[in-house]
Parts: structure tokens; sequence; C-alpha cells
């Protein structure tokens, strides 16, 4: 079966599991709920593009036999899962958290432009892990290539403006997407906790 091409990236906040175990069943039912396939027919793994190791590296999976591009983060207490259409890459962060980590990884201008705001920062280093999640190569490429403008929703990468959404779900925690312009839906949340209100920059 072919499924139809996904309109936008859905993105789940859940409760970080216990392990990566957890959080893969937590994926499997991320694309199911996305696709409307029955989790049975959700396979996903990771495989390393550099080693072929499947033990780690980037995340895929396919729903009723058609891939599906899929991203994820955690951080202190929480997992973002993406599922949507093509290669897209997610970052869920704690301001505070990258607020005291000993950070060389921002461009003159995203200081300037941030002027001091810890949560524009985090946004910006959310949204590098993000673009740089996208392109593949993870931190292997060094975050500093990646200039971000929250006020104008793109990230400048290797020559070329990427659009990218970026969230701010609570006080403490930014998300951000990169996925070619792709239009990003929050989906809910498990356990019946209510749906974050997204606030998007730009």
């Amino acid at each position: 079966m072919s499924l139809p091409r996904l309109p936008s990236v859905v993105l789940t906040l859940a409760p970080s599991g216990a392990d990566r175990a957890t959080d893969r069943e937590a994926l499997l039912a991320a694309v199911a709920s996305a696709t409307g396939v029955g989790t049975p027919a959700v396979r996903a793994g990771r495989v390393c593009p550099h080693c072929g190791a499947t033990d780690h590296g980037r995340p895929w999976a396919e729903a009723d036999g058609s891939a599906v591009g899929v991203s994820l983060s955690r951080t202190t207490d929480v997992v973002a899962l993406a599922v949507g259409p093509g290669n897209l890459g997610v970052d869920v962060e704690r301001v505070s958290r990258v607020s005291a980590a000993p950070l060389d990884a921002f461009t003159a201008g995203e200081r300037a432009r941030a002027a001091g705001d810890a949560r524009a920062l985090a946004a910006c280093w959310a949204v590098k892990e993000a673009v740089l999640k996208r392109d593949g190569r993870g931190l292997r490429v060094d975050p500093l290539s990646v200039d971000v403008d929250l006020d104008r929703g793109v990230a400048v990468f290797e020559g070329d403006e990427q659009p990218v959404t970026v969230l701010f779900p609570a006080a403490d925690l930014v998300v951000a997407v990169a996925a070619g312009g792709v239009p990003v839906d929050v989906g809910p949340c498990p356990s019946g906790r209510a749906r974050p209100e997204p606030q998007t920059s730009g």
C-alpha cells in the first residue's frame, strides 16, 4: 500500500521513557497516529549513515511499507517526536540547561539579535540541532556554520536559507523543527495531558 503524502509534520511531546526501547514504542505510536495506520503496520529503527550500525544513528520509519520522515529528541523529562512527509529534524531543549552549558556555538549575529535573552539563545541552539539532524550529519558539523534568525524564521546553512518552526510549549521548554517549510501541527499529548499551546517565532 502507498500512503498518501502527509500534509504536515505532526509533533508530539511526551514524557521521556525510562530507556530507548520505551522511546521507540512512543515513536511507533506517533507514526501510527500521524499516518492513520495500526501500530502493527509500523516499523522503525536506527541506522548510522557513517558506519551502518543499527544501535545508534538516525531514526527511520515505515508505515504500511511506505517510508515516513521521522526525528526524535530528548531533554529532561520530555521526548519530542516528529513525523512528516520527508527529511526533517527536531530538537527539544530546556532553556535552563542551555543557559548553564558552556556553549561557544552562537554566531555574532545570533548573539546580537538575542541581546542576552536566554530563551532566544536556547531557541537558536535547538534550531541548529534540528537543521543538522535534517542534514543527516548532526553535530559532526560545526554548529557555528548555522546562523539562525528567529525573527525571520530561517536558518542559513551552507549558503541556503532553511525555514524553521520554533515552539515554546512551556516557560523552560523550546522545540525546533526543520522540515523545509512544511507546516507543523502539534499532535495530542499522551496520558490525557492538555495539548501545549505553541508560540511560533517569526
